[in-house]
């Protein structure tokens, strides 16, 4: 099946998908462009427009989101979930043609909160909006489909079965299989280079380490395309030298894919993401039986940590908080930490702290009493339950505790808003000024 026809067997599905549920679907290639479709039928296109009009700082590029995604999908096992910088909720799966990498399913946006709650809790939270840019914003957000999160699991299993459908071949074997023809010319040309050049064979032997101190550094700075010309020079360097023999060839590459995880966490990707996929490379380096698969292979290895450098670094933030934000709204009821939020977006408590304090310019622990006080307020309107319950059904240890809390984010009692019904209180005793 040539491409062209691949495309519109993924095209076909992500109608057939997007007619199934009413959520948004499409297709990706692996830079994460989407393929013959116009991004305003998204259902969140307008919603978006509106944010950078009214917040100009805001940028958004949606192929990066999506290439996130994907890539994040392929680590962990063909599926992934994941928040935009807007905080909508999409989920994703790779498709493979000819068991080489193109693209991705993706899905969405999608709301798993309440629209109003969404619009005046999280994303315009401290901000002095005019009213009618208030109201633009509920509308919009009111159009993007809102659901569960056990629907939104079921939706992301079920579109990982679809591209399974639409994939050729096993995505693990992909890369097995991919041949550089580009990188063998260069890599032959080098080693044509070596054989005219009157060099000993003791300089023969000896390993390049200053071309590899060069491609470490462009690795670090994200320099795909010299990393990748480095790369070429030192492999022509250890496949003339080692005569072909793949067990030195194996144990040359080993190193290199360690010092190469190394630079791109030091450039500044994310060090779990690196040394996961760091992990499955080094077990895969035993697979391969001839010299043109490992430096095929060894290529694709170092157009990925490249780009996780610096490419995809922002984005993971925000899908971190959000994340983060969204597991406080599901369990405010329990006893939760900072701690157990970190564990939960796999980030360590300091750092996910700091990204509370730069994204949302609060901590984590007034971020959760503000959930607390917001999921009272509906408690507090049925006059039959005790106040010391509502305390305990927010995640509060006591009565004493919840109304001072309560009293710093509302500005009145949680007895003063239950008698006044939700509505201001003008009592100058219960205002904070």
């Amino acid at each position: 099946m040539d491409l062209e026809t691949f495309n519109q067997k993924a095209l076909d599905a992500a109608k057939y998908y997007k007619g199934s549920t009413d959520i948004d679907c499409f297709v990706i290639d692996k830079d994460g462009k989407r393929i013959d479709s116009d991004e305003s039928d998204c259902f969140g296109h307008e919603f978006c427009r509106q944010i950078e009009r009214i917040f100009p700082d805001h940028e958004l590029d949606c192929s990066q989101v999506h290439k996130y995604g994907s890539y994040q999908a392929e680590r962990f096992g063909g599926k992934y979930m994941f928040f935009c910088p807007m905080s909508l909720l999409h989920w994703t799966s790779p498709i493979f043609h000819q068991g080489i990498l193109s693209g991705s399913l993706v899905c969405g946006p999608a709301l798993i909160i309440d629209s109003e709650d969404f619009i005046r809790n999280d994303l315009i939270s401290g901000k002095n909006l005019p009213a009618s840019d208030v109201f633009r914003l509920m509308k919009l957000a009111a159009s993007i489909p809102s659901i569960t999160t056990e629907r939104a699991r079921s939706l992301s299993e079920l579109l990982h079965l679809t591209a399974s459908g639409v994939s050729e071949l096993d995505h693990l074997e992909f890369q097995l299989h991919q041949e550089n023809s580009e990188q063998q010319k260069e890599i032959s040309e080098y080693i044509q280079y070596i054989k005219k050049m009157e060099i000993s064979e003791a300089e023969i032997s000896r390993y390049p380490f200053e071309k590899e101190t060069d491609l470490i550094d462009y690795i670090e700075n994200g320099e795909t395309k010299r990393a990748r010309a480095v790369l070429n020079e030192i492999l022509g360097n250890v496949f003339f030298s080692t005569g072909g023999d793949l067990k030195v060839i194996r144990a040359r590459v080993l190193e290199l894919v360690v010092l190469l995880s190394r630079a791109a966490v030091r450039g500044g990707a994310d060090a779990e993401q690196i040394f996961g996929m760091n992990y499955q490379y080094i077990n895969r380096i035993s697979s391969f039986t001839n010299i043109e698969s490992i430096a095929s292979w060894l290529s694709i290895v170092i157009g990925k940590f490249s780009e996780l450098v610096f490419d995809m670094r922002e984005i993971k933030h925000a899908d971190a908080i959000q994340r983060a934000m969204q597991y406080v709204r599901e369990h405010f009821h329990n006893k939760i930490s900072l701690e157990d939020a970190a564990d939960f977006v796999n980030l360590s408590p300091s750092y996910l702290s700091k990204l509370f304090k730069k994204e949302l310019d609060v901590n984590f622990n007034a971020y959760l009493n503000k959930i607390r006080v917001e999921k009272s307020k509906n408690f507090l309107l049925n006059t039959e339950i005790p106040l010391i319950d509502i305390a305990g059904m927010c995640g509060f240890e006591d009565q004493s505790y919840f109304s001072k809390v309560f009293k710093k984010f509302a500005g009145s009692s949680p007895g003063k808003f239950r008698e006044n019904r939700g509505r201001p209180s003008f009592d100058t005793q219960e205002v904070h000024g």
